[in-house]
């Protein structure tokens, strides 16, 4: 292994760390993240700890550390191997929309897919080489569009932002549910009941509109989280699309 890359960044992108002299270890790092990735699909992220993930693959605790050196690097492992490789997404100035909203729904279907993985810690910036491709994926999409590099940079930031607050969002809205029975169009016409009953329109009036309105009594979309999303995903495209004439302009 070349001395200036860092051992976790290593076994990040699979790298020999050690010497390959004597004995074949039994265990590497892909079994230890596959467990911890299964572990964390049943029983939450709360459930991920190297002691149970030890216990799954039927070693002791400190053989883990010949394979990951911490929980946050075994939590740096286990995302970057849940988001997987990017989509090959549309490319170029004519179809950047097209391309960053396929690239918004991949991860939508990723966090989807891992509930967890939405809260897994940001310690840094895309370092493995499944973020890596998410973000190439990104930077091809909006290629010859006329932004500069850190404009590319912005919105990727921007756009994954967004699509990582709206999972999580939607999975702690999911949580609050729990056992209450009721769907979230349900809550929100409780909710918007209740309210337009407390809410005072000389002390808050435009809140007191919004209640009087009828928009929490009217019938929900087929499905009001993707409706909600899409609404986002919109108005931040729309915002990309502005900041692409302008581009365009100060280049012409």
């Amino acid at each position: 292994m070349d001395d200036k890359v860092p051992v976790g960044l290593a076994r990040l992108w699979r790298l020999p760390t050690e010497s390959r002299l004597g004995r074949p270890a039994e265990l590497d790092v892909e079994q230890v993240v596959r467990a911890a990735v299964e572990l964390a699909d049943r029983d939450g992220l709360a459930g991920v700890t190297l002691a149970k993930v030890a216990k799954e693959l039927g070693y002791t605790t400190m053989s883990l550390y010949r394979h990951v050196g911490s929980k946050e690097e075994l939590l740096v492992l286990m995302g970057d191997a849940a988001t997987g490789p990017a989509p090959d997404v549309p490319a170029g100035p004519a179809q950047w929309r097209a391309g960053l909203r396929q690239w918004a729904y991949g991860i939508r279907a990723r966090h989807a897919r891992h509930t967890w993985l939405p809260h897994v810690p940001i310690s840094g910036p895309p370092s493995g080489p499944n973020a890596v491709s998410w973000m190439d994926a990104c930077l091809r999409a909006l290629r010859g569009t006329g932004l500069d590099w850190g404009q590319k940079v912005g919105i990727m930031t921007l756009l994954s932002g967004y699509v990582r607050s709206s999972s999580q969002l939607s999975l702690d809205m999911a949580e609050g549910r729990r056992g209450s029975g009721l769907e979230q169009p349900q809550v929100e016409q409780a909710y918007g009941r209740a309210l337009a009953g407390l809410v005072d329109a000389e002390r808050f009036p435009e809140a007191a509109a919004l209640f009087a309105s009828g928009l929490f009594e009217a019938p929900p979309p087929s499905d009001p989280e993707l409706a909600d999303f899409e609404f986002g995903l919109d108005v931040i495209l729309d915002g990309v699309a502005a900041a692409i004439r302008a581009a365009e302009h100060v280049g012409s």
